[in-house]
């Protein structure tokens, strides 16, 4: 999943985006309202993690504005603690959720997991396709009731088909959801992470549409 992260708070974002990606999310860092409020547009985000307080544009206005576009991304703003008002009027503006200064990680994790699911209709904390079973929030992957480890874009890479399971997904959108910018990507990244998941579930588990992309195997 791909974040986009809004925070002009140095050591705030760097510790976001670190440990975001060590939970096998790919992410995006802005410090500048206007900057972060235009990268929207450049990449497939899942969800978007908001400061309120950002020089060039501050997080109201970007929200407002990205709502008045007819955005529907999930958005989690940062706020203190003490600034209710700030709160509810973010809310109000079309916020999904909130969290207050300080927070932990693993809690900035769980909230975007909710939001992303909800926003795929997938109201369990479970996903679930034929014999796979897996658990996004603790990155338990059982097949056929035995835990499989996968590695974190593995993990994402799964993630990404099982919450769309009846899309066929490009190498160029894989690649979007995988890889943030600053990233280099191999020129077949995808395909081998693919083969590793089908040597661990399954080599009906994904399949190739020819000339177009990947999708999920059959369920039964």
């Amino acid at each position: 999943m791909r974040i986009l992260v809004i925070e002009d708070d140095r050591l705030i974002g760097d510790g976001i985006k670190a440990g975001l990606q060590k939970l096998g999310f790919s992410v995006d860092w802005f410090t500048d309202g206007s900057q972060g409020q235009s990268a929207l547009m450049g990449a497939p985000y899942d969800a978007v993690v908001l400061d309120l307080s950002l020089p060039g544009m501050d997080g109201l206005a970007i929200l407002r504005q990205w709502r008045q576009q007819g955005q529907d991304i999930p958005v989690l703003i940062l706020t203190a603690r003490d600034a209710l008002e700030q709160r509810v009027t973010g809310l109000q503006q079309g916020a999904d959720d909130y969290l207050c200064k300080p927070f932990a990680l693993s809690e900035v994790a769980a909230r975007l997991q909710a939001l992303i699911r909800r926003r795929h209709g997938q109201l369990q904390p479970v996903l679930n396709h034929g014999p796979v079973s897996m658990e996004p929030h603790s990155h338990r992957v059982t097949c056929n009731g035995e835990p499989l480890t996968l590695k974190s874009r593995e993990l994402a890479l799964l993630a990404l088909f099982m919450m769309n399971p009846s899309r066929v997904l490009t190498r160029a959108q894989l690649e979007e959801k995988l890889y943030s910018w600053d990233e280099e990507i191999s020129s077949n990244a995808v395909e081998v992470h693919i083969h590793h998941l089908r040597k661990k579930l399954g080599s009906q588990f994904i399949r190739t549409v020819h000339g177009v992309g990947y999708t999920l195997g059959g369920s039964a």
